[in-house]
C-alpha cells in the first residue's frame, strides 16, 4: 500500500538527519497517515479513507467530504476520490 494521502496527494519526503557534528544521514519523512470513515451529506453514505490528519482538518474546515471534495483538484486525488467526486456532483445536479 503506498504511503500516500488519498485526498491531497501528499506523500514521503526525503531529506537529512543533522547530528551535533554536522554528519548528514538520508532518511524519510513519512506523511501521519490514518484510517477514517467520512461522511457523504449529498449520497446519504459513508465512504473509507486513508488521508492524512492535515486533510481530516482541511475536510472539517471546508465543511465536510462534499465540499472538499468539489473546490479539490482531480490531479491530486486517487481514482477512488475522482469516481465519488463523479457521484456527488450528479446526486447534486438531480
Amino acid at each position: 500500500m503506498a504511503r500516500r494521502c488519498e485526498l491531497t496527494g501528499k506523500g514521503v519526503m526525503t531529506g537529512n538527519t543533522v547530528s551535533h557534528a554536522v554528519n548528514k544521514t538520508r532518511r524519510r519523512y513519512l506523511p501521519n497517515l490514518l484510517n477514517v470513515t467520512l461522511i457523504s451529506d449529498a449520497l446519504a453514505r459513508s465512504v473509507k479513507f486513508r488521508i492524512s490528519a492535515n486533510a481530516l482538518r482541511t475536510v472539517e474546515h471546508r465543511g465536510g467530504l462534499d465540499a472538499f471534495l468539489l473546490k479539490q483538484d482531480d490531479a491530486t486525488m486517487s481514482a477512488n476520490a475522482v469516481s465519488l467526486k463523479k457521484e456527488i456532483r450528479a446526486a447534486l445536479a438531480a
